[in-house]
């Protein structure tokens, strides 16, 4: 199983021997796409270089971007790390139980790691549609984000090199998933209505969104089955519009 299909997300890093060094081990793990989003230091600077030794073509291939749904355009499965526990009843799993589900052939896959100082936010969270936790002792659990990027391509490595990789738990996935992008277009477009009908009120739509969007990221909807849902929310545009002349 190859991984060129997957991503090597980091949120706005700010240390260059970080970077450097995560390109170092995606060279070592045989991962090629890494993605910068609004990096707070410089990735091809000399300190990157440095750690990155042979790793360096990942930092000069390496794709920026201003935002996390920037990055993640054109993917299926979205993956978060973190060690936060959430409101909503979602499990954190462990890597080698859940790494697999994004190394399968033909699904384009994202594995997101964020800031060095604070993690991913809530907000920055909701765009994943899985989340992991590498475990670690109670005494000292923060692991510096290389090594938290070295623990996760390695399992990544590992799964690849099966023969038949073992998958995590998951839905039925032979319909092609909608890319996240298209998913992120539907919510939008959903809190939109929901907040002028009503439903939602600016104070609390995004918790009530956040719901929404775990219904409906373990549904895993197809590209057709998103467009008749935008129908849905059209049509119902057009009837409020109609009721309102």
């Amino acid at each position: 199983m190859s991984l060129h299909r997957v991503k090597i997300i980091l949120v706005e890093p700010a240390g260059p021997l970080n970077v450097g060094s995560v390109a170092r081990v995606m060279k070592n793990m045989a991962l090629q796409q890494l993605v910068l989003v609004n990096p707070q230091c410089d990735p091809l600077g000399a300190e990157a270089r440095q750690m990155a030794v042979h790793g360096v073509d990942i930092l000069e291939t390496a794709q920026q971007v201003e935002t996390l749904p920037e990055a993640l355009t054109g993917c299926q499965r979205a993956i978060a790390t973190t060690a936060r526990v959430r409101t909503l009843p979602t499990p954190l799993e462990e890597p080698r139980a859940l790494l697999p589900w994004l190394v399968e052939e033909s699904v384009t896959s994202a594995l997101i790691f964020g800031p060095e100082d604070r993690g991913l936010s809530n907000l920055e969270l909701n765009y994943a549609q899985r989340f992991v936790c590498i475990p670690s002792s109670a005494e000292y659990p923060s692991l510096n984000l290389a090594q938290a990027v070295a623990v996760c391509c390695y399992e990544l490595y590992t799964t690849s090199q099966q023969p038949t990789p073992v998958t995590s738990q998951i839905t039925d996935h032979s319909a092609e998933a909608a890319p996240l992008e298209v998913l992120e277009g539907y919510y939008e477009h959903l809190e939109a209505l929901l907040l002028n009908i009503g439903y939602l009120y600016p104070h609390t739509a995004a918790a009530r969104m956040e719901k929404f969007r775990r219904l409906f990221n373990r549904a895993t909807p197809t590209p057709e089955e998103v467009a008749m849902l935008r129908g849905i929310l059209r049509q119902m545009e057009w009837a409020i519009k109609s009721q309102q002349c």
